[in-house]
This record gives structure tokens, C-alpha cells and sequence, in this order.
């Protein structure tokens, strides 16, 4: 019985493994369509039709009797207002990125999450953190540095957006370690669209433009992949523990490049694709350090996805 259940289990996480790796490339396809529309719809404006497409998420979120109204209740509504605003910063820079970038220096720098989490979680969990972490977060920055070559590249709006994204996302996973399970999922789901349909909305007023019917094609592509990314990796997540599901996010790089070369013709050179194998690589050692010092991190890891 115990060998049958074993295997059950074996089998659940091989599944979630796989619907994780799907549900990265449904992510990567979502962030293809923002480049394709070139900037066309102000990024105000598209993380408002990306969140109001969001909604039909909902019903594949929300948990056994919870109801619609559950996607503004919270017992903390601080912590659900900063969710929200951090679920804002972190569109709107994915957004901006992924417009003025290639898509995989997007994605490199997106990368430095882990980094930034490492940091966020000293200051606001006091959690202890050994030199091999640190170690890990100092040799991102490196990558980083490598990535955006400071004196020799020209640096652009979306290299801060794609720092600025990375560190919403980290803002994010800190703030549900610290809500464990105090919260309801579909609240924290809700928080992560409601701070996008409103922020988005309100900012967006003053320079509304009308797409075109070309323009709708990739909003509404965006949207939709990005909502069936968000169930695909909540599924993934019921099913595999989160510290073996979250090294596959960094397959995305992978889908940047083919898309990026394939699709829009970006030029990858040696140097950026060197700081992004160390930006990757320091972001998967911080990853099995917190396997290692935290073996029941499923538990401080909701099945939420941070964007």
C-alpha cells in the first residue's frame, strides 16, 4: 500500500511538473503578444483589458464555497492592498519590458526575483540567511550588470521595468509567506486582479486610445493566455510541491529566445546570453538552498502565481 502510494504521488508531481512547464510557455506566449502589439495600447491601458479578461479565471480559482464577493474579502487588508498594488507595478513593468525589450533580456532580468526575495525575506520575515544565499544574490547582480553593460549598452526604460517587475514579483511571494495560510486563495487571486482593473483603469483615463481591430487580437491574447496560465500553474501547484514546480519558470528563456529570434527577429549576442546563464544559475542555487533550509516550503508558497 505504501509502494501504491508512492507511486501516486510520484505520478501527481511528474503531472504538475509538466502542466508547471505548460503553463510557463502559456505565460511566454501572453508576453509575445504585448511585443506584438509595439506599443500600440498604452501599458495602463492593457494591464486594465489583461486584468478584465483575468476574471474568467475565477471560477476554474476559486475554492470549495467561496463565492464571487470572496475576491475582495481578506481578514488583513493591508497585506491585500499591497498585494494589489504590487500585482499593478508588476503588469505595467512586464508590460513596458517586454514592449521596449527583446524577450529574453526581458526574461534575464525578470529572473533576478529570487534575488530580490532572498533580500525582502531578511528584511521583512527576519529570516536567516547563509552566506551561500547571499553569495547567490551577489552573483545575480553580476549577471545583471553583464546583461545591461552599463557605459557600453544603451540602457532603456524597460531594462528598470524589468527590474522593477522582478521585484514586484518578489514583493508578492514575501507577503504570501507571510500570510501562510491565513487567507482564502481566491482572495489573494482577487487582490492580483482587482489591483490591475482599477489601477489600470484609473490611470489609463487620461490617454484612453481606441485599438484597432489588429490591436485586439494580441489584447485579447493576452489576457486570455495570461488567465490560463494563472489556472494551469495554481492546478500545477495543488499537484507538485512549489519548491519543485518553481525551478521551471526559468524554461521561459527558452521561449524567449525562440520567439524572440523566430518571431521577431530579435539579435542575441554572447554576452547577454552570459549574464543570463548566471542570473539563472544563481536564481536555481537560491532555489535548492531553500529546499534544503525550508523542506516544507509548499506550505509558505499558496498556489498563487506573484504576477
Amino acid at each position: 500500500m505504501q509502494a501504491a502510494a508512492a507511486d501516486e504521488t510520484r505520478r501527481r508531481t511528474l503531472q504538475g511538473v509538466a502542466l508547471s512547464f505548460l503553463g510557463y510557455a502559456v505565460y511566454a506566449l501572453s508576453d509575445a503578444s504585448v511585443r506584438a502589439l509595439h506599443g500600440a495600447v498604452p501599458p495602463f491601458e492593457l494591464v486594465f483589458f489583461g486584468a478584465l479578461l483575468g476574471l474568467l479565471a475565477v471560477p476554474f480559482v476559486r475554492g470549495k464555497g467561496d463565492r464571487w464577493r470572496d475576491l475582495v474579502r481578506c481578514r488583513n487588508r493591508r497585506m491585500w492592498s499591497i498585494r494589489a498594488g504590487a500585482a499593478v507595478v508588476g503588469a505595467v513593468c512586464s508590460v513596458v519590458a517586454f514592449t521596449q525589450l527583446p524577450m529574453a533580456e526581458a526574461f534575464a532580468l525578470l529572473f533576478l526575483l529570487p534575488g530580490f526575495v532572498t533580500i525582502l525575506s531578511v528584511i521583512f520575515l527576519k529570516e536567516p540567511v547563509g552566506w551561500r544565499r547571499w553569495s547567490a544574490v551577489v552573483v545575480g547582480f553580476i549577471g545583471v550588470l553583464i546583461v545591461l553593460r552599463p557605459g557600453f549598452h544603451e540602457l532603456k526604460i524597460g531594462h528598470i521595468a524589468a527590474l522593477g517587475g522582478g521585484f514586484a514579483g518578489a514583493v508578492t511571494i514575501v507577503l504570501l509567506r507571510h500570510l501562510g495560510n491565513s487567507e482564502k486563495r481566491t482572495s489573494l487571486y482577487g487582490a492580483g486582479l482587482i489591483g490591475p482593473l482599477v489601477g489600470g483603469l484609473a490611470l489609463s483615463l487620461p490617454h484612453l486610445v481606441m485599438p484597432t481591430a489588429h490591436d485586439v487580437i494580441f489584447i485579447v491574447s493576452y489576457g486570455l493566455l495570461s488567465a490560463a496560465g494563472n489556472v494551469l500553474m495554481m492546478v500545477s501547484g495543488r499537484m507538485a510541491p512549489a519548491s519543485i514546480v518553481a525551478p521551471t519558470q526559468y524554461s521561459q528563456m527558452l521561449w524567449g529566445i525562440g520567439l524572440g529570434y523566430g518571431v521577431f527577429g530579435d539579435r542575441l549576442d554572447g554576452v547577454m546570453i552570459l549574464g543570463a546563464v548566471i542570473i539563472i544559475g544563481a536564481g536555481l542555487f537560491t532555489f535548492a538552498r531553500e529546499k534544503v533550509k525550508q523542506p516544507r516550503v509548499t506550505a509558505l508558497h499558496p498556489p498563487v502565481h506573484p504576477q
